[in-house]
């Protein structure tokens, strides 16, 4: 070692290879771009107009959520370091092979979060003094309305333009359109002008000079913002109404143009009604309210949303005209798209990740459901993960998934209505149940666990968050795979968030390390999972710490078997514990092995050992 001089040993290559550094360059504002510009654009200044208030103050709230989200971390992680520190002074002059193991692992972990902290500082400089230059203008703006901000009859400013690049070409759902006189049918029907009807909440009288269908004179300016108030009561009826559907959802039901729906949305702590349009690729436009209390973008204004939506469709005319897109087929709610007022809830039965879980009842054909719930708090980030469970279930249809019934997202709280599964959680029932389970209904649990599994690998879909906690007992012991909350579909998937909500215990070590997940990552939380049925419900690495079982599954360790587990269980076990995920097992053979030891099992207790057999090591 000591005869290696590394500052001599690539010298002479270095001299010979090296190229001189590029000079550097000299960045410069071109002036001449802002000349003779009617919004006086000047440099390194931010103008607040029309065009620019709405999308500032929302980057303004951005900015400000995750300023507060980094300031946090840095904490958490400022904790960690110190916490790692202390536990290094105590093994630093140890000896044992265990505290030398321990003191390089805390040593690296602690060099790692120093390095993210650095990373997260800069990021917290960076969003400070971005906020300082948006915040500037806007509190100079004060409550005045920007510049270009007037909503007279002959305004040509595209205040309501809310557009979006989205595009997703995989569309999973019906649009469920109407032929063109269906349409006209479906959209002038809530606009009858018999004396009586329903018409944004109001009566309206036949000798009324501004019918329902007139445009009313939308008098001064005014950006004034879409109210629970201002809404019309009816409007959660019209089939073209999705309620607050999230926006990536709307975007799968958008395909040709002119497909238009109308949803609401949350906008600065602001109720917002959207119509959303397919021109090109899905367009967002948010219904502007005037001081008056009338409907518009920039043409007439209306009584209600349903007048003007019906004006935009009858008329032909372009929304916008900088957007050109023309209304031509309305989207209509799908079947599980149900309403949030045809669910009875009748009693709590848990907590799941998001909100309460709830006992229902389904109102138009007395179904007994289980319904989830989202907190009308959470934020809009997380409502959208809470739907994507929803999303997902819907495709999917296995006597060993639990069944998709519906979502209700016409009004807060948003809801997935699921199958009721009478058994509840399969780990509180192995729990209470521990007595009257002999070996075959426990291989009868794996069997149906392996089955749904194998379905969803065919699906390619991985569900990241196998477990018995996660998995529902129904009649007959039948067990029903549940809470996808954290499943993707594809292939093979990356995390980049770290470890947030990761169940340690359950996961692969290639998951943990690398942030790679594949259905072999849910074939290792299938050991588990079978682990923990014949352990009846015991816990993984009892008594260790997440940290203490990822170091000794990397070293080579794994459970033992749970007493009266067969031979061939546990090495199947062991198989699906594979360090290498190439070398475990596919649902597909993991089914077949579990069916054969099933029906080769004639007694309630022991299975011979045929491991031979099966091939199994």
């Amino acid at each position: 070692m000591n005869s290696i001089k590394s500052s001599e040993e690539y010298t002479e290559f270095i001299e010979k290879n090296k190229t001189s550094p590029p000079k550097p360059i000299s960045f410069k504002f071109d002036q001449s771009l802002v000349e003779n510009q009617q919004t006086k654009l000047k440099s390194n200044e931010i103008t607040v107009d029309d065009l620019t208030v709405d999308s500032l103050r929302m980057k303004l709230k951005e900015n400000e959520s995750q300023l507060k989200e980094t300031k946090t971390q840095i904490k958490e992680k400022q904790t960690l370091v110190i916490q790692h520190d202390t536990e290094f002074q105590t093994v630093q002059f140890k000896s044992d092979p265990t505290s030398v193991t321990r003191k390089y692992s805390l040593k690296k972990a602690m060099d790692l979060l120093k390095k993210e902290i650095n990373e997260l500082r800069c990021v917290e400089q960076k969003l400070t003094r971005q906020n300082e230059l948006i915040s500037g203008p806007l509190g100079d703006l004060g409550c005045e309305l920007p510049p270009g901000c007037d909503l007279s009859s002959n305004s040509n400013n595209n205040l309501d333009i809310m557009t979006s690049n989205d595009l997703d070409a995989q569309s999973q759902s019906s649009l469920g359109k109407k032929k063109s006189t269906q349409v006209m049918h479906m959209l002038r029907k809530p606009f009858s002008k018999k004396s009586g009807s329903p018409l944004g909440g109001r009566e309206v009288d036949p000798s009324d000079q501004e019918g329902p269908n007139q445009p009313l004179d939308s008098g001064g300016g005014g950006c004034g913002m879409l109210t629970e108030e201002g809404r019309s009561q009816s409007l959660e009826m019209e089939l073209w109404f999705h309620g607050v559907l999230p926006r990536e959802e709307v975007v799968r039901l958008l395909q040709e143009d002119g497909d238009f729906l109308v949803r609401e949305t949350t906008r600065n702590d602001q109720n917002q009604t959207v119509l959303s349009v397919m021109w090109g690729s899905p367009k967002h436009f948010i219904v502007q309210l005037s001081p008056e209390g009338h409907f518009r973008f920039e043409g007439p204004a209306f009584h209600t949303i349903q007048e003007l939506i019906v004006h935009q469709f009858q008329s032909g005319a372009s929304v916008t005209s900088r957007s050109g897109a023309v209304l031509k087929n309305p989207v209509t709610r799908e079947k599980w798209e149900l309403n949030n007022d045809d669910v009875e809830l009748i009693e709590k039965i848990g907590r799941g990740n998001f909100g309460d879980v709830f006992k229902a009842r389904l109102k138009n054909n007395s179904l007994a459901v289980a319904v989830k719930t989202c907190k009308v708090t959470m934020p809009e980030e997380q409502k959208k993960k809470f739907l994507q469970e929803g999303r997902i279930l819907k495709q999917y249809e296995h006597p060993n998934i639990v069944r998709f019934i519906g979502i209700c997202v016409q009004k807060q709280p948003i809801m997935i209505v699921m199958e009721l599964v009478p058994g509840g959680s399969l780990l509180n029932y192995l729990r209470t149940s521990a007595d009257k389970l002999a070996t075959k209904a426990l291989l009868g649990m794996c069997q149906d666990a392996a089955s749904g599994m194998e379905y969803l690998e065919s699906k390619q879909c991985i569900h990241r968050d196998l477990a018995a906690r996660n998995c529902l007992v129904g009649d007959t012991n039948i067990v029903k795979i549940s809470d996808f909350g954290m499943s993707r579909e594809e292939e093979e998937y990356i995390v980049s968030d770290g470890l947030k909500q990761i169940p340690i215990k359950w996961t692969a070590p290639e998951a943990l390390n690398y942030g790679k997940y594949t259905s072999l990552c849910d074939v290792w939380s299938f050991g588990v999972l079978a682990w923990e049925i014949f352990s009846k419900g015991g816990t993984p690495y009892q008594g260790m710490t997440n940290t203490r079982a990822r170091e000794l599954i990397d070293s080579g360790y794994r459970m033992p078997a749970p007493d009266g587990t067969p031979d061939e269980v546990y090495q199947l076990m062991l198989r699906c514990w594979q360090y290498d995920p190439d070398d475990r097992p596919h649902f597909a053979e993991i089914h077949a092995t579990v069916d054969l030891l099933y029906s080769r099992t004639r007694d309630m207790s022991v299975i011979p050992n045929h491991a031979a057999y099966f091939g199994l090591k």
